[in-house]
């Protein structure tokens, strides 16, 4: 059953993707920025929704911030697929920093075109870190948040990567604050693992750290100790889950403000 769940997923997720990808294809050059991302995100919406139906993986948001207006730099755990898809619509409008290459993949790296990414080139290091900072600050400037994975690349459960400063840099630069997320995703959906696991993936996005007086390094550091003791503290995601199977549920450690069910 759980083999069969995943085969219709996948069959959703990339037949949905190849029509939203024509569909953007048809949109981009007709339609401004404010017009592309609402219609592009209805297909992340739906990744979604078809994930709940096929895999039975439920969303349990814990909202803490107490203003969420204007835009931030927001620095989140990066451990599979799912928080790409997620934070682009929880989020939103908001701009990712990404690898190049992903931006030549048919219909999926389209759609990612659309919505004004900063693409990199990780061979080419310093020339990269000049662009993030440019376009990260002019996208905040047009009151787009942007989503950085400080540790760079996907880290495996359990492990904790080295925490750049470069999204600090930029969120002092621009005087913004930066917004601190956890999940539990890869739980549910491992990276480069062909199955889904049922369950409730909960994501924990934090309060606004305020960037003045502060510097990168200071601000990476509150960052990154705020979201291991986050991962630290998160429920097991998995109903059958094969890492702890005899281990209870654990609330997160800070109070929700705002609570959602997805």
């Amino acid at each position: 059953m759980l083999y069969l769940r995943t085969i219709l997923f996948n069959l959703g997720y990339y037949g949905s993707g190849i029509v939203a990808g024509l569909i953007v294809g048809i949109i981009w050059p007709l339609f401004p920025y404010s017009v592309r991302w609402p219609v592009i995100t209805l297909w992340n919406r739906f990744v979604m929704f078809w994930l709940r139906v096929t895999c039975r993986v439920r969303i349990k948001v814990i909202d803490q911030r107490r203003d969420k207006t204007g835009p931030a730099v927001v620095m989140a755990k990066h451990q599979t697929t799912w928080e790409t898809l997620f934070l682009q619509i929880y989020m939103a409008p908001i701009a990712t920093i990404l690898k190049k290459e992903l931006m030549r993949i048919p219909f999926f790296g389209w759609g990612l075109a659309a919505l004004k990414p900063i693409a990199i080139n990780r061979n080419n290091r310093m020339q990269a870190l000049r662009q993030i900072k440019t376009k990260g600050i002019a996208r905040l400037q047009e009151g787009i948040n942007l989503l950085i994975f400080p540790e760079g690349t996907r880290t495996p459960l359990g492990q904790v990567g080295s925490y750049a400063r470069g999204g600090a840099d930029i969120a002092c630069a621009a005087g913004v604050p930066v917004v601190p997320v956890a999940h539990n995703g890869a739980e549910c959906w491992p990276h480069k693992h062909f199955l889904k696991y049922p369950g409730t993936i909960t994501i924990v996005i934090g309060e606004a750290i305020d960037t003045t007086d502060r510097d990168r390094s200071e601000v990476t550091e509150i960052v990154k100790r705020w979201i291991e003791d986050q991962m630290a503290a998160l429920p097991l995601a998995r109903e059958d889950d094969i890492y702890a199977p005899n281990q209870p549920h654990k609330p997160p450690v800070a109070k929700p403000r705002d609570t959602e069910d997805m």
